[in-house]
């Protein structure tokens, strides 16, 4: 019993005294754990795992060469580290890019520094009348089976994606949605992107998404769709030249086989309303015509 106590004694005597430890230190600490926790629930997401496995596997190499003085394996190391570094920064290219643009959506840096200064706040709210409009366009364009492929920007920013069309800048209306994706038109290849209550660009190029996990059946139309809700935080409306059914991607997912109804509470989920707006509907509600 004699030498437990004496051995706990000795451990306690090489922690550090408590009372040095500030509390800056307990922040940095709270940091790094979260930092790591989250850096490795992003490898285990992405195909960062398979690669970090690799490496484990050659850094056991490595440490086998260590330990036998292998010399010129080692020297290869060494000069080859700093190629490899540049190398997994290249294949994981696409899972960086995606990373770091899921950060800047949680809006914690903007929410301190207004980076969008110059842009009106009411630039991409829409109206509930364009809400019916999209939504009365893309049931008459289903019932006919006219392919349709609307983005309705949030507050991520289109305008790289604007570029690869032709600006159109108008009020949103049904007969000109359903106008633009008319078959053999100039206009009826590519994304429409609307932002707040106008078209501004259509014959648009998406980014094509790389989900695996898509359904096979699905074609370029669907997996630009889904691949546009990957990088922004825009929603995707999609009409199927093939079933004349209407999806939605929304945040990398894909919702499928919805009606006009469904739709129109898809777009309201989004709409993001100022509140004075909301309060004024209140205050109208029920109204007549005559009354001020």
């Amino acid at each position: 019993m004699s030498q437990l106590n004496e051995f706990i004694r000795t451990y306690l005597s090489r922690i550090p005294n408590l009372r040095s430890v500030r509390w800056v230190d307990i922040v940095e600490i709270l940091l790094i754990t979260f930092l790591i926790y989250h850096i490795l629930v992003w490898i285990k997401n992405t195909k960062a795992w398979s690669l970090l496995k690799g490496i484990i596997v050659i850094a056991g190499f490595i440490l086998i060469a260590a330990e036998l003085k292998m010399n010129t394996i080692l020297w290869i190391v060494e000069n080859a580290f700093g190629v490899a570094v540049t190398a997994i920064v290249v294949i994981l290219q696409p899972e960086l890019r995606k990373a770091l643009e899921d950060l800047g959506r949680k809006n914690i840096i903007t929410s301190i520094i207004p980076f969008d200064s110059n842009k009106s706040s009411e630039e991409g709210l829409f109206s509930d009348k364009t809400i019916n409009e999209i939504a009365k366009a893309c049931v008459e364009m289903g019932k006919v089976k006219t392919g349709a492929l609307i983005v309705v920007e949030q507050n991520q920013p289109l305008t790289e994606y604007e570029r690869t069309g032709i600006d159109v800048d108008g009020i949103v209306t049904s007969q000109l949605i359903i106008n633009i994706f008319e078959k053999n038109t100039p206009l009826h290849d590519g994304a429409v992107i609307v932002r707040g209550n106008r078209i501004t660009s259509a014959t648009c190029y998406l980014p094509l998404s790389d989900n695996m996990g898509l359904s096979k059946d699905l074609g370029t139309r669907h997996r630009a769709g889904v691949g546009i809700s990957d990088v922004t935080d825009s929603m995707t409306i999609i009409v199927s030249e093939e079933t004349g059914k209407i999806s939605i991607a929304y945040e990398g997912n894909l919702e499928r086989n919805l009606d006009g109804e469904r739709l129109k509470e898809r777009l309201r989920s989004i709409q993001n309303k100022p509140e004075e707006e909301n309060k004024k509907r209140i205050l109208w509600k029920g109204r007549s015509k005559g009354e001020k």
